[in-house]
């Protein structure tokens, strides 16, 4: 096995606002995974910190199924997150009946993030 060996994962079009998304990523960037799902299994953000859990659990599965020799437990407590990012996705726009015959728009943003783990 690389000393330095990274694994990724990443999930588009969640449907919450990047802004929202990067309050946690902040709180979990350059944790070591199991730390890291502690603390999203905590938050108070829950729909955003379902997502981000999901993802840090698929990204460990990832890890798993490339290096199947090395024990369970042994990956968990060396693994970090290197890298993680959060993007714009696609914006849905919409519009909202008002008075007097208007409309004003609505704008439904979604995110991308994108996670690397490395080996410590």
């Amino acid at each position: 096995m690389e000393d330095k060996a990274i694994i990724s994962a990443s999930l588009n079009e969640v449907r919450s606002a990047p802004r929202k998304m990067r309050l946690l990523v902040n709180l979990i960037r350059n944790k070591e995974i199991q730390k890291a799902l502690d603390i999203l299994k905590y938050s108070k953000k829950q729909k955003v910190s379902s997502f981000l859990r999901k993802l840090l659990l698929s990204v460990l599965s990832n890890w798993h199924r490339k290096y199947p020799n090395l024990s369970f437990s042994d990956k968990k407590s060396s693994l970090y997150i290197k890298k993680i990012t959060v993007n714009q996705g696609k914006t849905l726009k919409r519009l909202r009946p008002v008075p007097q015959g208007r409309g004003h728009r609505i704008r439904k943003k979604s995110s991308k993030i994108l996670v690397f783990l490395e080996k410590r």
